[in-house]
């Protein structure tokens, strides 16, 4: 059993506003040390921007070595893919995401869901990144769970405006 924690509003809650960054990394350390396979940092709120998210994701990976995990990112102030590019630049390699950014968070008035997942693999892809997810299947159900979820919000600038014409896949860059 592989267990991985997450320590939620990171960046800064809703609530109480802004969080220090010394609380966290005590957390993740406590965390560490009770036996957590991976400590995972979560903006919820998605109140970080990339400067932070680079710092902190560094400082945890210096703290926690292999044990630092991934990132938890929303985009609610329009911030959520530059914080993956900050995430990517201090080594974070795994990202949660929720296919046309469906869920939120309760506690967050006007707080949009996850990365959308279809942003996300395409800003991967473009960035030579191989993601191993093939973009039309995943537009093609993206139009899916439009369907099955008539009057929810869904968002996304790729599926919106579509690929670039000159767009390809990491894998097709990567072959001779």
């Amino acid at each position: 059993m592989h267990v991985e924690a997450n320590i939620s509003t990171a960046f800064g809650c809703t609530l109480q506003g802004e969080v220090e960054e010394d609380w966290v990394f005590d957390m993740a350390n406590q965390i560490a040390r009770q036996g957590a396979d991976s400590i995972g940092l979560s903006d919820t709120v998605g109140y970080g921007n990339p400067a932070q998210v680079k710092r902190m994701f560094a400082r945890l990976k210096r703290e926690l070595g292999d044990k630092a995990g991934g990132a938890h990112l929303h985009n609610t102030r329009g911030q959520g893919l530059a914080n993956v590019v900050a995430a990517l630049d201090a080594g974070v390699t795994t990202f949660d995401a929720s296919q046309g950014g469906i869920g939120g968070c309760p506690y967050a008035p006007g707080a949009s869901g996850n990365i959308v997942t279809e942003d996300l693999v395409y800003l991967l892809e473009s960035m030579g990144l191989d993601t191993g997810i093939d973009m039309v299947k995943l537009l093609a159900a993206r139009r899916i769970l439009a369907e099955g979820l008539p009057g929810e919000p869904i968002y996304g600038h790729v599926p919106d405006a579509g690929v670039a014409k000159n767009f390809k896949p990491a894998r097709e860059l990567a072959s001779p």
